[in-house]
């Protein structure tokens, strides 16, 4: 997974062991030594760096004290479609959603609770792919977030001996029966007219989160998170 590292000095260290620093973020206008030393060495190794305002480090940070650079350490954030599902978590695959606002907070929910990447089907322009950059507020540069057709992603899961699960209100398990560990590919439907009955068939298994109100379906992100946190709570409890 993604891990997060603070503070300039515990950077350099990780650089040092060899440690995986994807991304180093820093405010744009710190000239002080250990940045400046972090910046120069972070720009020599080709690693991603972003230069912030205090906000951005504040936003970022764990603790009340805010660091003077935040970095991320992990895999690579791009990958094909098979080295995304040979990654051994799980991967979401949108399938079909209608409004690239939605897909953009699916990459964000994705990022925030540890995913793989994020696989989106569908017809997206340039303008509609911009707008899922910008909602997913950076998330969609820490991750794989790839377009391709959807059955051609469960003939991969499929090939590689990944579990499929679609979510979806025909379902008949609920998430807590529903094993989410391990190498997983998770689908969700797009606001109109959910999953298509053909990739529902390919499916292990339909997971339905329970609603109790008069509306009939949740947003697509909502959705998304119930499976996500469900995940999360498997994983580390």
């Amino acid at each position: 997974m993604r891990r997060y590292l603070a503070g300039a000095e515990s950077i350099r260290h990780a650089l040092n062991e060899g440690r995986s620093v994807r991304v180093v973020l820093v405010q744009r206008d710190d000239v002080t030594s250990p940045v400046a030393e972090l910046v120069r060495e972070a720009e020599a190794r080709g690693i991603t760096l972003w230069r912030g305002g205090p906000g951005d480090l504040r936003r970022m940070s764990r603790t009340s004290e805010v660091p003077d650079a935040i970095a991320m350490l992990g895999p690579e954030p791009e990958a094909d479609l098979d080295g995304l599902l040979g990654r051994g978590g799980i991967t979401w695959l949108v399938h079909r959603a209608a409004y690239p606002s939605n897909v953009g907070f699916v990459v964000r929910t994705a990022e925030v609770s540890g995913a793989d990447g994020v696989v989106i089907d569908g017809a997206w322009n340039h303008e509609d792919r911009g707008r899922i950059r910008h909602v997913s507020m950076g998330a969609s540069m820490l991750l794989p977030v790839l377009f391709h057709d959807t059955h051609e992603v469960l003939d991969r899961a499929r090939h590689l001996g990944v579990r499929i699960v679609a979510i979806e209100d025909v379902g008949a398990c609920a998430p807590w029966d529903t094993d989410l560990r391990g190498p997983v590919l998770c689908i969700i439907g797009g606001e109109r007219d959910g999953i298509d009955a053909s990739v529902l068939a390919r499916c292990d298994q339909v997971v339905r989160v329970p609603m109790a109100g008069f509306v009939p379906s949740y947003n697509l992100q909502a959705a998304m998170s119930a499976i996500a946190t469900e995940r999360l709570r498997q994983l580390f409890t």
